[in-house]
């Protein structure tokens, strides 16, 4: 059976990206391979060992195009409104906290937050089907 390893997205400022994955998710540099023109670094918690993989070609000026196809990748936390709040105070703005009902019953809690380079970040609250 496959397991899911990292996700990756390009990055224009390195050193920004890895502060707010850092601030935000408590990621924390599991690896770093620096080569000729770009650099690839992994980041993880203690949580899960999936990771999110920053590359960062060296001699890019231009923010990268997301394309259509690019969706989000998606966080489960305990205490949503708490994560919502610190948020605002690393000044990230946060959307609002939304709510999905499905039969009458709650089926997500979530909001969004864009990365430095506008990459979508879904933040759900633990329950149900998100754990």
């Amino acid at each position: 059976m496959a397991k899911a390893i990292h996700m990756m997205v390009r990055v224009l400022d390195l050193d920004k990206s890895i502060t707010f994955y850092q601030n935000a998710f408590g990621l924390d540099v599991a690896d770093r391979f620096d080569f000729d023109g770009f650099t690839l670094v992994y980041l993880r918690n203690d949580e899960i060992d999936f990771e999110v993989e920053l590359t960062w070609n060296q001699d890019r000026t231009e923010p990268y195009p997301h394309g259509e196809a690019y969706g989000h990748i998606a966080f489960a936390v305990d205490d949503l409104e708490a994560e919502h709040a610190r948020f605002v105070d690393l000044g990230y703005e946060p959307r609002d906290i939304k709510e999905f009902m499905r039969d009458g019953a709650l089926l997500a809690k979530f909001f969004f937050v864009q990365d430095p380079d506008g990459y979508q970040i879904e933040m759900l609250q633990r329950h149900g089907r998100y754990r």
